[in-house]
């Protein structure tokens, strides 16, 4: 039992660090990077509707045993994550316009412009339901036993690389910094320990948490990428551009597609 303790959770931090994938662009210049951001986005959008369509929904119809519920629950995610949404534009526009009403001085007046869109924390919020997702099933396969627990860490590190490159783009082009998306990101990558956790804690009933938990994921994954990221690349009219963000967004399937061979 030790030994799965260990496994599990030296394979959960090890899934961590791929968040911070973003750091090799600390080296980058901040005006080359923006040039790149929305091709991130659309790598973005590919990871997201890929990790939905191929991985997460057939995973959770596979395990339920009430598929309308399971549909219910896909629904579910989607509107979760638009009320959370309305919610954070209420409160980005109220805060807004109290700085507005309040504010005196200049300098504090500047700080208070810098805002974050809204797009950055769902992205955030439903990072951290998948990593959640993960722990549970990275330590759910160490109880099968350690071989297959080891070849799961290993499909779930290829399948964050992808993921969190897009991640970072995502929470960039919503206004932070390179230094507090790395943050961030690597904030809501540590839900996976929280996910080994509740296995060790309650055991069999995190199976049960899973089947609700995935449905929800993929109904977030499908709204976030169909309602705040596609909508940004529209804004973007340049056919060359659009060719590569097309590309990008095949690149972000096509990489959900291979790992497929690894599950």
């Amino acid at each position: 039992m030790t030994t799965i303790v260990l496994y599990s959770f030296i394979s959960v931090f090890i899934v961590s660090l791929i968040s911070l994938v973003g750091v090799l662009a600390l080296s980058i210049n901040e005006s080359a990077l923006r040039k790149w951001i929305l091709v991130l986005v659309s790598l973005a959008v590919g990871a997201l509707f890929g990790d939905a369509i191929i991985h997460l929904l057939p995973e959770a119809f596979a395990k339920s045993a009430n598929p309308t519920l399971t549909s219910l629950l896909v629904i579910g995610g989607i509107l979760l994550f638009f009320v959370l949404e309305k919610f954070l534009h209420w409160h980005h526009q109220h805060g807004h316009e109290l700085n507005e009403k309040e504010c005196t001085d200049d300098e504090i007046c500047n700080k208070n412009e810098e805002h974050i869109h809204p797009i950055g924390y769902l992205i955030i919020v439903s990072d951290g339901f998948h990593n959640f997702i993960d722990g549970i099933i990275i330590a759910a396969s160490y109880f099968i036993s350690i071989e297959v627990g080891i070849a799961t860490t290993i499909a779930i590190i290829l399948h964050e690389i992808p993921q969190e490159i897009g991640d970072f783009g995502v929470l960039l082009h919503a206004g932070f910094s390179k230094t507090k998306a790395l943050a961030v990101n690597f904030l809501s990558a540590l839900f996976a320990v929280l996910g080994v956790l509740l296995v060790f804690l309650i055991g069999v009933s995190a199976e049960i948490i899973a089947a609700i938990i995935i449905p929800l994921a993929a109904g977030g994954f499908l709204y976030i990428a169909g309602s705040d990221l596609v909508p940004e690349l529209h804004k973007t009219t340049n056919v060359n551009h659009s060719f590569v963000q097309l590309l990008a967004i095949l690149l972000g399937i096509a990489s959900m597609v291979v790992l497929l061979a690894f599950e």
